[in-house]
């Protein structure tokens, strides 16, 4: 059921987004989701269009279009070369909607863009919403969004207009008044950073992540995400416990790096079947 393929675009919330149909979907199989992750025009649009379709067939409940930005402050080294090369073949903001418009056309997982604010600010926020919206993209990640200020208001009342979930972003010093802000205006789910820092594969979480996950459970009504160093199935499984959706970004970019062309979509696909092992 293609809900934004159908109502992309309109200015109204009498429709499901489909961020909470596949979040059903998986309260239904009772298990963790798995959302992955592509910068658009690394190594390639043509790659790009086919890793999305790749992962989507091998499992990816949600998948992640990052907008690539020349100073992604929130992104490790690995994501960092991704929006580099991306941007040296002259990726442009415009050509994120044209790709994300055929590709929601193609998969039925939700399509998120991730983006950073001074992107968004600079296209245009109504704008941007608007032809997300129109390009069948179900979801917003701006980590860095103003959210006390004019602009933080303006652009989620934007993504609303256009039935679009803003999704906040919290860390482990986020502190109890920001997790309890962040929970008011919060839809779809909550991206839970795993640490504070940039973001990249790990070997280990810290220590302290499941009480803070907990302490993120009781202020959020809604179902929680967790990025920043997720890169293999166990580390999915320890957080299937506490988490609704594991994020892995920086280990499939590295899956990319590392491949030779012809092998890379196949590599891609076995490591993302990998990852969603025994979660059906």
């Amino acid at each position: 059921m293609r809900v934004s393929k159908i109502f992309c675009g309109l200015k109204s919330n009498d429709y499901m987004n489909l961020i909470d149909l596949k979040l059903a979907e998986i309260k239904k199989r009772n298990c963790i989701g798995l959302m992955t992750h592509v910068v658009v025009g690394y190594p390639s649009f043509r790659a790009t269009s086919k890793l999305v379709q790749v992962m989507a067939a091998a499992g990816a409940d949600f998948i992640e279009l990052q907008i690539p930005f020349s100073d992604p402050l929130a992104d490790g080294p690995t994501i960092m070369m991704a929006c580099e090369k991306s941007l040296e073949r002259g990726t442009r903001v415009r050509d994120a909607f044209t790709i994300a418009a055929v590709l929601s056309r193609k998969v039925s997982a939700p399509l998120l863009f991730m983006a950073y604010y001074n992107t968004v600010f600079r296209y245009g926020v109504r704008k941007f919403c608007r032809d997300a919206a129109r390009a069948g993209v179900s979801g917003l990640i701006v980590p860095d969004v103003p959210l006390e200020e004019e602009e933080g208001e303006k652009f989620s009342a934007s993504a609303k207009a256009n039935n679009l979930y803003a999704i906040r972003v919290v860390a482990p010093v986020s502190t109890p008044v920001r997790l309890k802000k962040n929970a008011a205006v919060a839809e779809g789910f909550v991206y839970c950073s795993a640490r504070q820092g940039i973001t990249g594969a790990k070997k280990e979480f810290s220590s302290d992540l499941i009480s803070y996950l907990k302490k993120v459970r009781k202020v959020f009504k809604i179902p929680l995400a967790v990025g920043f160093g997720v890169s293999n199935r166990e580390h999915i499984e320890k957080l299937a416990p506490h988490a609704d959706i594991a994020v892995v970004g920086s280990a499939i970019i590295d899956v990319v790096k590392v491949s030779p062309r012809p092998l890379l979509i196949r590599n891609v696909e076995r490591f993302v079947r990998a990852l969603k092992r025994n979660s059906n």
